[in-house]
Parts: C-alpha cells; sequence; structure tokens
C-alpha cells in the first residue's frame, strides 16, 4: 500500500490541502442551479450562442461561420492525487474531455493555477504544468498560456478552445426512445482516490486509476460525424446518474440502467465493503435518489461516486448498435452497453439488477 497520509499538511501529499478532490469537489446539484439561476445566467439571447448554460451541456459553442463553430471550456479542481505531474495529467485529461463530448475537436489550452507559494514549493507547480503538458501534447495540442494566483489552495485545470461543424455538435440533450446507453470508461474513480486520500490505496490500484483518468476521450471527435449518435456527454462529479439524469431532463425521456453491464473498476468493491468513498456519493444520491428507482444497497455508490475525467456516456440509435459497436472495436475504443432510454415516466432512472 501507499504510505499513509500525516494528520497535517504535507508538501508530499497534494490531496491533504483539500476535502473534496477532483472533480468530487463541485457545487451541489442544487446549490449550483439557485446560483445560476439567481444570477440570470440561465437566460441567454445571442442566437450565435448555439450552446450555453440552460442546457446544463458540458462547454459552450459559438457559431462563427457556416462551417465552424467554436467550443470553449473551463474545468479545474484541487488535487485528486499527491503527485504533481499526475495531477496535471488528470486536470487535463478532464478539462479536454469537454470538447470531445461536444463531438468536436480541441485547438489550444491556457492552465489556471492556483497555488499556496509560501507552503508548497513552485517546483511542484512546475511538474504540474509539465503533466498537463504532456496531456497537451497528446492530444495534439499547445498550452498556449493562462494566469495564475497565490492563494491557500492548490487548485489547476484548463480553458480549451476546439472547433465543431455547426451540424454536428453533440449535446446531453437529443436521446430518443429506444437509443441504447453506451459508457467508454468503468467506475470507480472517486473511490480509488478516497482510498488514495485515506492512505489505503494498493500500487496496483493506484495505476489503475491514473490509466482510466488520464485516458482522453478522443473518439467524442469522431463521434461528432456519426448521425447515429444522438446525445452525449462525460460522466464527472455528480457521478452516472446524475449525468444520465441531465441527458434525460433535457431530452424529455427517461432511462433503465442493467445494473450488472455497468463496468466498475477493478477493486473498487475491496474500498465500498469497508465504506471507502467520496463524502459526496451521499450528495449525490440526495440530490437524484427522488427520480430514480430500483436502487438496492450499496448499489448507489457504483451510481453516484464522483468521476473525475470519466468515460463519454452515449445515446446510439437501436437500428446503428451494430455498426456503431463494428466502428468502436475497429479503432480499439472499448464501450459498455448499460442500458437504454425509454419514454417519459414518473421516475427518470430506472436500474435493473437482472
Amino acid at each position: 500500500m501507499l504510505e499513509k497520509n500525516s494528520n497535517e499538511p504535507s508538501p508530499d501529499k497534494l490531496t491533504q490541502w483539500s476535502t473534496g478532490s477532483g472533480c468530487g469537489c463541485k457545487i451541489a446539484p442544487a446549490v449550483l442551479e439557485e446560483i445560476l439561476s439567481s444570477s440570470g445566467s440561465l437566460s441567454q439571447n445571442d442566437p450565435k450562442l448555439l450552446v450555453g448554460n440552460s442546457g446544463k451541456d458540458d462547454a459552450a459553442v459559438y457559431q462563427v461561420s457556416d462551417e465552424i463553430a467554436m467550443i470553449n471550456t473551463v474545468d479545474f479542481f484541487t488535487p485528486i492525487v499527491d503527485d504533481p505531474f499526475d495531477f496535471g495529467r488528470i486536470s487535463a485529461a478532464n478539462a479536454i474531455s469537454d470538447i470531445y463530448a461536444m463531438g468536436g475537436r480541441p485547438l489550444f489550452a491556457n492552465a489556471i493555477l492556483s497555488w499556496p507559494t509560501d507552503k508548497l514549493a513552485p517546483a511542484l507547480a512546475a511538474k504540474v504544468m509539465e503533466g498537463a503538458k504532456a496531456i497537451c501534447k497528446t492530444a495534439g495540442i499547445e498550452l498556449a498560456g493562462g494566469h495564475s494566483i497565490a492563494a491557500k489552495d492548490p487548485i489547476f485545470g484548463l480553458s480549451v478552445n476546439g472547433t465543431v461543424h455547426p451540424k454536428k455538435i453533440k449535446t446531453n440533450k437529443g436521446a430518443q426512445p429506444g437509443d441504447q446507453i453506451y459508457l467508454t470508461k468503468p467506475i470507480g474513480v472517486g473511490v480509488f482516490a478516497t482510498a488514495l486520500k485515506r492512505g489505503m490505496i494498493s500500487e496496483a490500484h493506484y495505476l489503475n486509476l491514473l490509466d482510466t483518468a488520464c485516458r482522453l476521450n478522443s473518439i467524442g471527435g469522431t463521434l461528432g460525424d456519426y448521425t447515429e449518435v444522438h446525445a452525449m456527454t462525460d460522466v464527472t462529479g455528480f457521478g452516472i446518474l446524475g449525468h444520465l439524469i441531465e441527458m434525460c431532463e433535457a431530452s424529455g425521456t427517461s432511462a433503465e440502467i442493467h445494473l450488472p453491464s455497468l463496468p466498475v473498476l477493478e477493486g473498487v468493491k475491496v474500498y465500498v465493503d469497508q465504506f471507502v468513498f467520496p463524502d459526496n456519493t451521499y450528495r449525490n444520491w440526495n440530490a437524484f435518489s427522488p427520480k430514480t428507482e430500483g436502487v438496492n444497497g450499496m448499489d448507489l455508490v457504483k451510481l453516484c461516486d464522483p468521476q473525475t475525467s470519466g468515460g463519454l456516456l452515449i445515446a446510439v440509435q437501436v437500428d446503428s448498435i451494430n455498426s456503431f459497436e463494428k466502428t468502436m472495436k475497429d479503432v480499439n475504443q472499448v464501450v459498455w452497453k448499460i442500458g437504454q432510454f425509454t419514454e417519459n415516466k414518473e421516475k427518470i432512472v430506472t436500474v435493473l439488477n437482472e
């Protein structure tokens, strides 16, 4: 196991400098809704702003010509791992994912850095930047600039710009009854991050966390060209249940999840059985349980585990699933079929255990 954290914040343990970690530090859904509604941010009138706050989508999209729409996103959070290079990699992959989730391709990124320079060495922040640059290089983009402040909490993320054809934008709206639900990454990053924070994670599970959270969702840029993909989003801090509910509400549908088909990182159960999972798992469950049925016992952890740099959640036209799965296999993209969208029902999501 990795060395257990001490009670005092240490320069070697970035996760000790925050109560939440990764996308698990998101503001609660109800609170965020109150902020956006009260500030008037949900009211937008520019016809060229094709996607804005009103749709609870992954990024904003602005049309600049008949052939080009610009995508912009900003995403940042507190440390999810102790190693600064890995923190930078995960943060960058997570931010770039928002571009892919819109069916677009990234162009360049700017960094957002908050650093307690009086307590954490600047050299550690440099390692964070190095990790982000490594992921940007994998994505084929430059880390062009950014902004930094001296503050009490270490925070890092990116603002990313990308492009998409205006007629090929994928949003969380558009799923139709009968569409099959696919996921591109297994669930469990939040559980593993909590095990790390508590000094309980094994080396093998830590490597699994990194492999999952640092993997780019670049297939999203390809799926922008596929008309049989009706809707798409990425799974982050609200867990798969929260983001699926957002898709359903935006589309006017409900959904069924086949729980045994939901991919979970190997080893997650070991920690859940010891009640090792993020506190915000319960926050998510409290927010979304009134809209859900069929969840038994601790299965709520799988559904509500806050993901950081999670997979894409994809709605695929039912009569196109064979060609879709063949295409995914041809490009070596692993996908799991986990359920289907249905006509709108009283409960938005029904969880099936058989």
